[in-house]
């Protein structure tokens, strides 16, 4: 078998048996074009790949400074890979079936402080329509959990405001119902009756909640850059990104409280130890309490 083909009908599984987003799809593509890449290089076609031949390639990317992450990321792939093509193809082995990711340390995502929320939701001029979009974007990203491409792809269909409701796609096109506050709504309200409606909507975008001054929907990078400025005005020195307001939205209700399955609904995580990570910064929080105030600490 060639790359060329294994490489399209591995697409093909993807999209239409996995079921994955263009962005997974393309993730895992890239990790064979780098075996392949490799091969080629080493000289071997695809029926000559064995295990020692995974090892190699994971030794010699790593020569490259590639972080333990992508490693992991990459030994995945792979494995996908030749899964499928055991399953397509009835390939003898899977190469990469045995191998041991490296171990990864877990990294306890940056949150902004309930205070430097609002002040950069303060710094938005609202005497502009795109001010107001801000405002409201932010306001959802933010009481809603959401990630970037579910706040840019929202759909003013799937907004249930009357029940306090609001319906997403998240990763792999599954859907999730997430409560949506009071103020989120109310900007919401606002926005969608009072300033989107000067902006006519580009044939397609008809139904996208956030558009840009162009009637088309937002883009990611977009959303990037409006936070960017926001912290730039107030003199935030922390890094953020709009996927800090998602792990801000998590901490605060382990914080406050929440019960951690509820928490795993509203995220839309598969698994509740993705989920966990946020009883970590939780007790980073408790730690900082006694640090500051017990008089022993």
């Amino acid at each position: 078998m060639i790359w060329e083909k294994a490489k399209q009908d591995f697409k093909r599984y993807l999209q239409l048996e996995r079921n994955l987003s263009k962005n997974s799809v393309e993730a895992y593509l890239n990790d064979v074009q780098k075996l392949e890449a490799y091969c080629a290089y080493v000289k071997k076609n695809l029926e000559q790949v064995d295990r020692r031949t995974i090892q190699q390639f994971l030794v010699f990317i790593n020569d490259f400074n590639i972080s333990p992450y992508t490693q992991a990321r990459l030994l995945s792939g792979m494995k996908t890979f030749f899964a499928f093509l055991q399953i397509e193809y009835d390939w003898p082995t899977n190469p990469a079936e045995l191998l041991e990711s490296p171990r990864l340390s877990r990294k306890i995502p940056s949150v902004l402080q309930v205070q430097e929320i609002d002040a950069l939701i303060a710094a938005i001029d609202l005497s502009t329509p795109e001010g107001t979009r801000n405002k409201t974007m932010l306001e959802v990203l933010y009481g809603c959990g959401l990630r970037v491409s579910e706040l840019v792809g929202l759909k003013i269909s799937n907004l249930y405001l009357d029940v306090e409701f609001i319906k997403v796609e998240g990763k792999g096109n599954k859907e999730r119902l997430i409560p949506i506050g009071q103020q989120a709504s109310k900007y919401l309200g606002i926005y969608l009756n009072e300033v989107r409606p000067l902006t006519p909507p580009k044939p397609g975008h008809e139904d996208v909640v956030f558009l840009n001054r162009r009637g088309a929907q937002l883009t990611r990078v977009m959303v990037f850059l409006i936070i960017k400025d926001l912290a730039k005005r107030i003199g935030l020195t922390k890094t953020i990104s709009p996927h800090t307001f998602r792990h801000s939205f998590a901490s605060h209700l382990v914080e406050g409280g929440a019960d951690l399955r509820a928490v795993q609904d509203m995220l839309g995580h598969e698994s509740i130890t993705t989920t966990e990570i946020y009883t970590h910064i939780d007790k980073d929080y408790l730690q900082s309490i006694i640090t500051q105030y017990h008089p022993r600490s």
